[in-house]
């Protein structure tokens, strides 16, 4: 009787993913934020998101991970697109505009999305503590 021996399918990233995970420009911890969310989400990687506010808008915003290339990836551009935008329309931000903004992720790394945005919203919900709930 052979052993069955599972082989994972290899993980392949668009360019943009590549791109966003090789050179993050968003990734540091900010001094004096005026909105912080952290979460550890239920993969094991924790992530954190800070955000620089000017009246209701976002001025800046940057993040902090332990996860590889795409939670890195998903931060990342999760930044950039919020930069500029008032709480509310940050807030409506879905894990499908981010997985669009980086033209796609297997199917495996897509809670990447979901952890980054939920850790945005409890930063806009002024929550600076959280377990898992990506």
């Amino acid at each position: 009787m052979r052993d069955h021996v599972e082989v994972a399918e290899p993980t392949t990233y668009s360019a943009k993913v590549i791109a966003e995970s090789s050179n993050p420009t968003h990734m540091a911890r900010m001094d004096g934020p005026d909105a912080w969310g952290i979460i550890h989400g239920c993969c094991g990687d924790t992530m954190e998101i800070y955000l620089r506010l000017d009246g209701e808008r976002i001025a800046e915003a940057t993040f902090m991970t332990d996860g590889r290339e795409s939670a890195v990836a998903c931060a990342n551009v999760l930044c950039t697109m919020v930069c500029g935008l008032s709480r509310t329309e940050a807030g409506r931000i879905k894990p499908e505009d981010v997985i669009a903004a980086l033209d796609g992720l297997p199917p495996a790394k897509v809670h990447c999305a979901t952890l980054a945005v939920n850790t945005l919203k409890k930063a806009l919900a002024g929550q600076d503590e959280g377990d898992s709930d990506e």
